[in-house]
């Protein structure tokens, strides 16, 4: 009796043996996550057992700064010979944006709910941030290059998640003096449509939503290049002009800019692709008149909403085939409820609806049921 008695204890051990080490072997494979990075050229994610590596290297135009985060748990004791710019501890109870394109992705993770502080909160449009502000759990701490610090301070939060001209930020050293870890976000320097979209990686790590955010890219990925692919049988390529004039220059996408990029994969002909600025062109509004009088289509003409409105800015607008023929197409119509512009804040994250929209508009054939999300037809 003793013999048996003992053998089932000796199996009941093994089993619960058994069991820990499955255990412990789903904990480790689900902190194991590999974060491929395919378009974006700003950052890159390194997984450990215990901890996380975020490498951010390109945080404005022009950098040769670098910066290392590494996110972790509490409880967790580092290497000694880890080199890092800030520690970062999940899980994120209060966090801080600076910029509306950051908004998307919170949402996205579900992770909104963290956000207790922005710079000039009425340029956020989503819905769901706007509920929370209009709540009072998100308080307004000033202009990004003039932030109130005392506010940022006070929120307590876990981390802001900054962004930079230039690498100059007095008030980002006085908020991380105080204790707060400034992350720096360059989603805004990528040059391409998916490349911009892939920070939602970045976020994913930050917030420990890894698999999440992977899922979330995946999406996205899959619609682009599929309508991408989609754009590749139509039949023709209009011709586009872009931008318009301000204090008599005419801003408009350079042909390596992420802009251009969706002129090119809804398969049109911008009469600017040539150039290589990654960045705006400025020009003179004669010799844009001189190259793009014909243009067959007119895409995002500056804050324009109206032919009425064009005309009061420069009659000689009218001199454009595009706006004689009524095929001028603007970003600025669509608004959030105070006034932010929707394309600002969501294009970045969802190209694929911007491609969407591009493709409705110069290849109508090919999608008939689409209504569109950033852009509209001026009246």
């Amino acid at each position: 009796m003793k013999n048996h008695l003992f053998i089932i204890l000796l199996i009941s051990g093994v089993l619960i043996s058994c069991q820990n080490k499955k255990s412990h072997k789903n904990e480790v494979s689900e902190s194991l996550v590999q974060v491929d990075i395919d378009f974006a050229k700003g950052f890159d994610i390194e997984s450990h057992p215990d901890y996380d590596l975020l490498h951010v290297k390109n945080s404005w135009p022009n950098s040769d700064k670098s910066f290392t985060y590494v996110i972790t748990k509490k409880d967790i004791n580092l290497p000694e010979d880890l080199d890092y710019t800030h520690r970062i501890d999940l899980p994120i109870q209060r966090s801080i944006v600076s910029s509306t394109t950051h908004i998307p992705s919170l949402i996205q993770l579900d992770v909104l709910s963290t956000l207790v502080a922005f710079p000039e909160p009425d340029y956020i449009s989503s819905p769901e941030a706007r509920k929370r502000i209009n709540q009072e759990k998100v308080i307004n701490i000033g202009k990004n290059q003039k932030i109130n610090t005392e506010l940022a301070i006070s929120t307590q939060a876990d981390l802001l998640v900054g962004f930079s001209m230039n690498g100059e930020n007095k008030a980002y050293d006085l908020i991380e003096n105080a204790g707060i870890p400034i992350v720096y976000n360059g989603d805004w320097v990528e040059e391409s449509p998916l490349g911009k979209a892939e920070w939602i990686k970045f976020f994913g790590v930050l917030f420990g939503k890894k698999e999440e955010a992977k899922i979330a890219f995946d999406k996205v990925k899959k619609n682009y290049l599929e309508l991408q692919d989609l754009a590749k049988t139509a039949d023709q390529k209009p011709s586009i002009i872009s931008g318009s004039l301000y204090r008599d220059v005419w801003y408009l996408p350079g042909g390596e800019s992420w802009q251009a990029q969706f002129f090119k994969d809804a398969q049109t002909d911008y009469l600017y692709s040539d150039t290589k600025e990654a960045g705006s062109l400025s020009l003179s509004f004669e010799s844009v008149l001189n190259k793009a009088q014909n243009a067959d289509i007119w895409i995002a003409p500056g804050s324009l909403t109206s032919y009425k409105k064009m005309i009061d800015q420069n009659p000689h607008y009218q001199k454009f085939k595009a706006f004689q023929e009524k095929e001028i197409y603007g970003i600025a119509g669509q608004k959030g409820e105070t006034g932010g512009v929707i394309y600002y804040e969501l294009a970045p994250n969802r190209p694929d609806l911007v491609l969407k929209d591009l493709i409705k508009i110069c290849h109508p054939e090919l999608i008939e049921d689409h209504a569109f999300v950033f852009y509209n037809a001026l009246n």
